[in-house]
């Protein structure tokens, strides 16, 4: 029973998180919308910064898996960039373009939240770890250049709710190690 209640907070949270922001999400919302005491929630967090470090964890793990999958049926290099980037467009519309929950929290969070900011960190450490295959001779810095127009791709889509920018980056990568 006890971790059917945190699974039910960490979604209440996740959802709202994702949907309306970290700052605008109050603890009393995600106790009232999770259907739960508040000492219930505090039996599992100490703070909404805990709890959303365990969002970003979470959404961290599912992102990367839903990526594996999304690119696991390409054949070589090149169609696995390609299915990288269509990927950006397949989670823009399963999630209504509400683009990166990193980003989305980096930018509503103060400089000095180090807990969150590590956790914003570590994924996009490993987002520019899975770009590393596509290094060649000929272009050692291509994931790092892929990478800015992976994130890039994310931020421009959720600002216009267009996929345009998502295949110009696509398109721009393809032909950085082409």
């Amino acid at each position: 029973m006890k971790l059917k209640a945190k699974q039910k907070i960490l979604e209440t949270a996740s959802k709202l998180f994702h949907k309306q922001g970290y700052n605008a999400t109050g603890i009393n919302q995600i106790i009232e919308e999770a259907d739960v005491a508040k000492s219930t929630l505090y039996q599992y967090y100490n703070s909404k910064e805990e709890l959303a470090i365990d969002y970003l964890n979470t959404r961290h793990q599912y992102w990367f898996e839903q990526l594996l999958e999304f690119t696991q049926k390409a054949d070589n290099k090149l169609d696995k960039l390609k299915l990288s980037f269509d990927f950006i467009i397949y989670m823009n519309n399963k999630e209504n373009y509400r683009g990166c929950c990193f980003l989305n929290m980096l930018s509503e969070i103060q400089d000095n939240n180090i807990a969150l900011r590590t956790e914003i960190i570590k994924h996009k450490s490993d987002l520019q770890k899975y770009f590393e295959i596509f290094a060649t001779e000929n272009t050692p810095d291509a994931p790092q250049f892929i990478y800015i127009l992976f994130e890039g791709a994310m931020i421009e889509s959720k600002l216009y709710r267009h996929d345009r920018f998502v295949e110009a980056a696509k398109k721009a990568a393809i032909n950085l190690i082409t």
